[in-house]
């Protein structure tokens, strides 16, 4: 099997809030019936953060991955943050985290991506290009999200759908081309971008003209348009993304949708089904984590010793956009 882009994984890490929140508490809190939200939603537990940023999530994460792989933050030459939401407009996600790192390191390079929930993957892709080019030896990407400060508690559906975490990977070049990304796509369908939204906070409607309102600046989503839209774009992605590819997708051997919600996991596995001990899954514990739901998933597998070096991995899934994405990774 050809790899495209060949890197190393020399660590990875995770980090939590500290506030756990179980389903029991958020419906008593919402005025839900008992049990509602892990019958709707799938998620029995997620954290919450009460005092804690972005930046210092993801730099608990970064700090993990770098003690992993033996190496001191000087030692990177990128950080990528690849994620949706963040603690500043300015400056960018990733000069914070090294802000709250080490702000001692001077001269790395500090750079976003956001594809809303396919940023890890489109992180990845990009560390993987630096990498393969030469104008890098060792590249991070640090996802790390908190989805609870924007919801609405009057959308029941997102409101006990998501949590908040982070995860990093730390990349190195890999001269003997023997892991490291088989193929990365994705395809973007804007007619759909209306049916994912934060409406305010941007130029578009500024606080300044548009004071704070629930609904328009907390997340919101047409959930059933928005699968029946999965669904016609599903069935022609992913056949299509291994259509010329040596492994199809049933000889892959850990398969890792986006954590997006019990539904959404429901009709990907309909629609390409997977047995289960190629399954992995932690919307249960965690909840809808956006961008971190992914590296989060695949690297808590990698730690606990289920992904093993030389395995390959199918990461999936859909972002606000409408846009769907893949990657082919061999660890």
């Amino acid at each position: 099997m050809h790899i495209a882009q060949p890197f190393n994984i020399a660590g990875v890490g995770t980090a939590v809030p500290e506030c756990l929140v179980t389903s029991e508490e958020l419906e008593q809190t919402l005025g839900l019936p008992k049990g509602w939200s892990e019958k709707y939603s799938g998620v029995r537990t997620r954290y919450h953060a009460e005092h804690e940023t972005n930046s210092q999530l993801a730099a608990q994460a970064l700090r993990q991955a770098l003690d992993r792989a033996g190496l001191q933050p000087k030692d990177l030459n990128v950080v990528i943050s690849a994620a949706a939401t963040y603690d500043y407009p300015l400056p960018n996600n990733s000069c914070m985290i090294m802000h709250e790192l080490a702000p001692e390191v001077e001269g790395i390079t500090c750079l976003d991506v956001d594809t809303t929930c396919l940023s890890f993957l489109t992180g990845i892709d990009y560390a993987a290009r630096l990498l393969a080019s030469g104008d890098a030896q060792r590249v991070a990407v640090v996802s790390s999200e908190i989805a609870s400060r924007g919801l609405n508690p009057d959308h029941k559906e997102s409101a006990t759908l998501f949590g908040d975490g982070a995860a990093a990977f730390i990349l190195e070049r890999d001269p003997r081309g023997q892991h490291g990304l088989v193929r990365q796509r994705m395809q973007t369908y804007p007619a759909a971008a209306g049916y994912t939204m934060i409406r305010g906070g941007g130029n578009a409607k500024p606080f300044r003209d548009y004071p704070y309102d629930p609904v328009m600046h907390s997340f919101h989503m047409e959930g059933k348009i928005l699968l029946k839209y999965g669904k016609r774009i599903l069935t022609t992605f992913i056949p299509e993304f291994f259509a010329d590819l040596p492994l199809k997708y049933d000889d892959v051997d850990w398969v890792l949708p986006h954590q997006a919600s019990k539904t959404a996991l429901y009709l990907y596995y309909k629609l390409f089904p997977v047995p289960e001990e190629r399954k992995l899954s932690n919307l249960e514990t965690r909840g809808n984590c956006i961008a971190a739901s992914l590296p989060t998933l695949l690297a808590e597998a990698i730690q606990s010793g289920n992904i093993l070096p030389g395995q390959t991995c199918f990461l999936v899934g859909t972002a606000a956009g409408l846009s769907i994405g893949g990657l082919l990774w061999k660890i």
